[in-house]
């Protein structure tokens, strides 16, 4: 009915240091995706790229809350802590979700790029309102669905051997290594998952910049080749990290589960990567530093000039003071 999360009770004597560290990332990475989504709602214009970041940084913001204050409340509590079955179903069926939308999205924003660069003159139609926000939609609604489809067929396993996950929290190798029946069949719903989820998207991505690789050669002023890379470069980066991550930890064989080695790994997936999208985004794109830096020229307060009339009352005349 319940398992047991180790999480970091191996290291009880600095859970104090971990509590801060992961608590300081965790309020950066809030204030970062925030401050992007304020900024794009903000923007009474609003082009295709910067809804597509305004949906990234939800999804980073919601992926983090999935994660990250369940394992806080774990780093205050002696000998890790329990988690219903439910409870755990629900947290990876959120996680593998918001994971898997992020991929799609990562596909539509590349098919943005290609747009942008190999059709310009198309740009505004094939770029449209209307589309940019059915592409949003089919991206969460595919994370979603095969979701669904891996987390009814991860937890209809018999977990019999043990209840006590070594993870902060419920991942899909963790969970699988505690399953008793060590059949190669109870990884094939892991496997399409990942085809649907990692490869289909990955390889629209290919496909998207091999096009824009194909037009940037093309151009013969090098000043117009780094322009068109440039603003290719925070996509590409953004990219790396995503499926670098995930490619390492789920495309690979349950006899290589290894629990200390996957912990950290998912402590830079879960705690550091949403904390460094809003920062390259934020430096490499000119159109959401514009839109940041129109929202903070808005809250600054700026110095107020009040009239002072005389208090005699015969003079007409007013005083500004600051």
């Amino acid at each position: 009915m319940e398992f047991l999360l180790l999480g970091f009770s191996d290291l009880h004597h600095l859970r104090g240091l971990l509590f801060f560290i992961f608590l300081t990332v965790h309020l950066a990475t809030l204030a970062g995706n925030l401050l992007i989504l304020l900024a794009v709602a903000a923007e009474h214009s609003r082009p295709p790229m910067l809804l597509f970041l305004c949906q990234l940084s939800a999804i980073e913001l919601c992926y983090t809350l999935v994660i990250v204050p369940k394992t806080l409340a774990d780093l205050v509590s002696t000998g890790g802590s329990t988690i219903s079955f439910v409870g755990c179903a629900t947290q990876m069926h959120f996680f593998v979700a918001l994971g898997g939308a992020e991929c799609f999205l990562l596909a539509a924003m590349s098919y943005d790029r290609y747009a942008a660069i190999c059709r310009p003159l198309h740009y505004a139609v094939m770029m449209s309102q209307e589309f940019c926000l059915q592409l949003a939609i089919i991206c969460c609604l595919g994370g979603f669905i095969v979701s669904l489809g891996l987390t009814v067929a991860v937890f209809r396993l018999p977990f019999c051997s043990s209840h006590r996950i070594n993870h902060f929290f419920c991942d899909i190798p963790a969970l699988l290594h505690l399953a008793c029946t060590k059949s190669y069949a109870n990884e094939l719903p892991l496997l399409a998952a990942c085809i649907l989820l990692l490869l289909l998207p990955f390889v629209l991505i290919l496909v998207s910049y091999s096009y824009i690789t194909t037009a940037v050669i093309r151009i013969r002023d090098s000043a117009g080749r780094g322009k068109a890379f440039s603003t290719c470069a925070s996509h590409l980066a953004v990219t790396v990290l995503h499926y670098g991550c995930a490619t390492f930890m789920y495309v690979r064989p349950k006899s290589k589960y290894s629990p200390n080695r996957d912990k950290m790994i998912s402590l830079v997936y879960t705690n550091i990567t949403p904390l460094l999208y809003p920062l390259i985004y934020s430096l490499r794109n000119k159109e959401i530093k514009g839109a940041v830096r129109k929202l903070l020229q808005k809250k600054v307060a700026q110095p107020n000039w009040n009239i002072f009339k005389c208090r005699c009352g015969l003079c007409e005349h007013a005083a500004q003071k600051p």
